[in-house]
């Protein structure tokens, strides 16, 4: 890790997630996202102004400048923080990398997430379930019935275990916390520039392919942990989660999505993918799985487990790390 010994990263990495575990995601007006999200928005005001009309090479090249700026600036400002905290006392450099790490995976709020679109689910609330689901993905919302609003928890659920826990802390074991808080900007620019839609299938182009290159290895990564959390989870299959990244994660229109969600749906036994609507755009995405049973409401749970699994599979395996190299 960046600027620390190898056991002194392998406690920073626990620590950040305990941290996440324990506090979150709080809506704290100092989460470094905030300050990423207004910067991608200065930025893209200064780049693509109002009124301006910019052929598709030149929107290509202005977004090549706003990833490249946002992701720098990202590494930087983490970098100058971190150093700045250890220059005035170790312990506070070890207390604000730990925090910064922590800030950029979100584990425990992606399970308040995919509750939220739960709960309305088991208590017949269609429509909060809906309105909730609508705050987790880009997908059109309204119409959904009681699967398509699990089915879009639990996808949400098993393609950020990638985003919002493993790509960041692969990255913070290789660069610290500013390699981390790259790959966070780098995830922040993909969710709101990143569209295929009229607005931002030019503009958005270097930051969707960046991020697509950052997830390439943890996303297959992933796909393991899951699997092995699959082994660990009681009703689920570790051996059919395998199979179905196999069978079917390369008919995901993403190179990376596909092998999360299949091999969420492969342990749980259940299908995901089919009809969406983007944008006004209906969309057949691939189906991912088998079928065995309907997907209900109850596998945003079986999912939310395995994205814990994962995450405490992570956090033996680091601490087992630590104690034979310390």
């Amino acid at each position: 890790m960046l600027f620390y010994s190898l056991p002194e990263a392998l406690l920073l990495l626990a620590a950040a997630i305990v941290i996440d575990w324990l506090i979150g995601d709080p809506k704290w007006p100092t989460h470094p996202v905030i300050y990423i999200g207004r910067l991608v928005r200065a930025l893209e005001r200064r780049l693509r102004p109002e009124g301006v009309r910019l052929g598709a090479v030149q929107l290509k090249v202005r977004g090549a400048v706003l990833t490249a700026v946002t992701t720098i600036a990202a590494f930087g400002a983490t970098a100058a923080i971190t150093e700045a905290a250890r220059w005035i006392h170790p312990w506070l450099g070890y207390a604000a990398t730990a925090w910064l790490i922590s800030s950029t995976i979100a584990v425990k709020g992606l399970k308040d997430a995919a509750m939220l679109v739960y709960r309305p689910l088991i208590a017949g609330d269609l429509a909060q379930a809906r309105a909730y689901a609508g705050h987790i993905v880009s997908r059109d919302t309204s119409a959904l019935d009681e699967r398509g609003a699990a089915r879009a928890a639990v996808e949400t659920v098993a393609e950020n275990t990638v985003d919002a826990l493993v790509s960041p802390l692969v990255f913070a074991l290789l660069g610290g916390a500013p390699l981390a808080m790259l790959y966070r900007a780098a995830n922040t620019l993909d969710s709101m520039v990143g569209y295929r839609s009229d607005k931002y299938v030019h503009f958005g182009w270097s930051s969707a392919r960046f991020d697509d290159a950052l997830n390439y290895v943890p996303a297959r990564l992933t796909g393991l942990l899951l699997a092995f959390a699959a082994l660990l989870l009681p009703g689920l299959s570790a051996a059919r989660a395998l199979r179905a990244v196999f069978v079917f994660a390369h008919r995901h229109p993403s190179p990376n999505s596909g092998i999360p969600e299949s091999a969420a749906a492969g342990a749980i036994g259940i299908e995901l993918g089919g009809h969406n609507v983007y944008f006004g755009t209906v969309s057949e995405r691939a189906r991912l799985g088998w079928p065995l049973r309907p997907l209900a409401a109850g596998d945003i749970v079986h999912t939310v487990r395995l994205l814990y699994t994962v995450s405490a599979a992570i956090l033996a395996g680091v601490l087992i790390w630590w104690f034979f190299v310390r």
